[in-house]
């Protein structure tokens, strides 16, 4: 049976891409449904078997708010009924339920900076926390506040399509008052529950001198939600006056220290080749290139969240794009670094592969143009516009970052192939003593 990380254990994870964007009609985009892109929806019970069979005994799943909370006192829970008892009480699996990933109901005119954002995402939060309480009772809030900040309040891809560091502060204020009250609403409704935060690491570098300020302020930013879910934003805190520059009030940091949330075990999302940044000067303007720094990130990452809060940790999403053999290596190298980590006392208590199955570039949505804040090469950008343009097949936006493969079929189904990394993911999942408390 899977245990609820208690202090000395080490759970294996695993996450099926989740994220869950329906923008409202005449929006710049289609809807990204990575369930329904990935054929998650027709294979769930297949996909979940997988997890459980390679070796996982817990899940991060996304429960599809946009699509459950169907009216602002309106739910729709027969997915959800049948596919979290399945994983639970068929599977064994324990569920970390990812209750927001990137999307709100189109219902919700302003998304995450609408002024009934707080109180929506509340609701839902303690309506799913009874009636799964005892089914699921792992529960993150919201996914990678810092992502959902970047492309919904800095760089308008998604709803709500704010842009700048004032639509940033906007965002990033109002899904840190929706957590705060969603885990107000869960231990209300079910006082077993346990919080799971999630947030992205970030790490930046420059070898340009005019830039260092700029990596600096990065690198503090990506604490920042964090800080303001906890209580830590006062009139001294190194950011404080960065936030009242950019749009926040006084008033709405001090109501954030007011009344601080409890969360029971951070989680750390890292990607070797994707979180590390290098800020460089790219046709006129300031870019930030993917810098893969392997293990030396991941220790980095893991310590700075551990030093500054002095949280339980989970690394809730890892892996990394390439073929058979980078991830495998991959695999083994950050499984190694958490065997360090834990040999020198630190409260590591999971390592989730994400995704287990590759997926649909979130460029899809958008026309196959370039979403993300780093460069992507040229190439790879016009196949996914040639490709939008055309039939619309997946294959040029599938990011091989699974254990399990996706092949696109001339029918335009996806078939799921196991590759070399998910036999060893399934090899160190069943080896008891390899993340041994004493190990």
């Amino acid at each position: 049976m899977p245990n609820d990380f208690t202090p000395g254990t080490f759970t294996w994870i695993g996450g099926i891409e989740d994220t869950c964007v329906y923008p409202p009609e005449g929006f710049g985009m289609r809807s990204l449904d990575e369930y329904d892109l990935t054929e998650h929806t027709l294979h769930w019970k297949a996909d979940l078997h997988a997890v459980r069979d390679l070796g996982g005994t817990s899940i991060r799943y996304g429960v599809n708010w946009p699509l459950v909370h169907t009216a602002p006192t309106e739910f729709d829970w027969a997915v959800l009924d049948e596919r979290l008892v399945y994983a639970t009480a068929e599977l064994g699996l324990t569920v970390i339920a990812d209750l927001v990933h990137y999307g709100t109901p189109t219902w919700l005119a302003g998304s995450f900076a609408d002024p009934g954002y707080p109180d929506a995402v509340a609701q839902f939060a303690g309506e799913f926390a009874a009636r799964y309480r005892g089914v699921v009772d792992h529960i993150t809030p919201l996914n990678e506040p810092l992502t959902t900040a970047s492309f919904c309040g800095l760089r308008g891809v998604w709803p709500p399509a704010l842009t700048g560091w004032r639509g940033w502060t906007t965002v990033v204020l109002g899904i840190v008052s929706g957590m705060s009250r969603t885990i107000s609403a869960v231990r209300a409704a079910n006082p077993d529950a346990v919080i799971v935060h999630v947030e992205a690491a970030t790490l930046y570098q420059t070898v340009a001198r005019e830039l260092e300020d700029h990596a600096s302020e990065l690198s503090s930013l990506g604490m920042l939600p964090t800080d303001l879910l906890l209580g830590r934003v006062d009139s001294a805190h190194e950011m404080y006056d960065w936030l009242i520059g950019n749009g926040a009030t006084p008033l709405q940091l001090d109501a954030l220290r007011w009344d601080v949330p409890d969360i029971d075990l951070l989680g750390v999302n890292y990607y070797p080749d994707l979180s590390p940044r290098t800020l460089t000067h790219r046709d006129g303007v300031v870019s930030q290139v993917a810098t893969n720094l392997g293990e030396s990130g991941l220790a980095t990452s893991l310590t700075r969240f551990a030093e500054r809060y002095g949280l339980p940790l989970l690394i809730t999403e890892t892996s990394i794009e390439g073929d058979d053999v980078v991830r495998s290596d991959w695999l083994d190298a950050s499984v190694h670094c958490v065997q360090q980590l834990r040999a020198e006392g630190m409260d590591l208590r999971g390592y989730t592969w994400w995704p287990i199955m590759d997926f649909v570039d979130w460029s899809y949505a958008s026309d196959g143009r370039n979403v993300e804040e780093f460069v992507v090469d040229d190439e790879i950008v016009s196949a996914r516009e040639d490709a939008s343009a055309g039939a619309a097949r997946k294959t040029p936006f599938l990011r091989r970052m699974g254990l399990i493969r996706l092949e696109e079929l001339e029918d335009g189904s996806l078939e799921r192939r196991l590759t070399p990394a998910a036999i060893r993911f399934q090899e160190l999942a069943r080896d008891v003593a390899l993340l041994a408390p004493d190990a």
